[in-house]
């Protein structure tokens, strides 16, 4: 485990000094929580575009179920292994860039966990409408998970684990709304 440890501060301490103070404002955008908005709003005008009122609506409330539950269970592990994040860290203070406030604890990353959950989510919800949109939502998830080793408040090791989480959660509520769209929504006239 020791090993393991020293590892994900060693890549760690090189994915994030690849950084320069040109690319940080692009960075800081990329995984602060508002910078998305924009996003998210497209996505609610396909999914109406495409679906309709009633499978929007549930799939907008499978969202809120979905971001609760990558929300709720970052936060607990989070408290309950209390890892510090690598901007706490004294063993490698002076020797990265922590180029944003930080928090206590930082495993594993929400962001990531989020990002990925809704990427995975919409992915498969459109992966027969739209042919690029499952690599590009992907591209983006990936985008947000990696800002979060730049700004230096995550080590690698907690970006990956929430992108595997996020992953399954994304996948898991995938079904749910197919399942309740099956079961209660009349399909859109055609």
């Amino acid at each position: 485990m020791e090993t393991l440890v020293e590892l994900d501060k060693s890549l760690f301490l090189y994915l994030n000094n690849l950084g320069s103070s040109f690319f940080d404002p692009f960075w800081l955008f990329i995984t602060h929580k508002f910078s998305s908005i924009p996003l998210y709003i497209f996505f609610v005008y396909l999914l109406y575009r495409n679906f309709g009122l009633q499978k929007t609506i549930t799939a907008l409330v499978v969202v809120a179920i979905m971001i609760t539950i990558t929300d709720q269970l970052s936060m607990f592990v989070k408290h309950s292994v209390e890892r510090p994040r690598p901007c706490r860290e004294l063993s490698i203070e002076g020797l990265g860039r922590f180029i944003t406030r930080c928090g206590s604890y930082g495993y594993f990353s929400g962001h990531a966990t989020s990002s990925f959950a809704l990427a995975i989510y919409l992915g498969l919800i459109f992966k027969r409408t739209y042919k690029y949109f499952f690599p590009a939502i992907i591209i983006w998830a990936l985008l947000v998970s990696y800002s979060r080793i730049y700004v230096g408040v995550h080590y690698p090791g907690d970006v990956l684990t929430g992108m595997l989480v996020g992953s399954m959660v994304g996948f898991g509520c995938y079904h749910l709304f197919k399942l309740i769209s099956k079961r209660f929504i009349k399909p859109k006239p055609a």
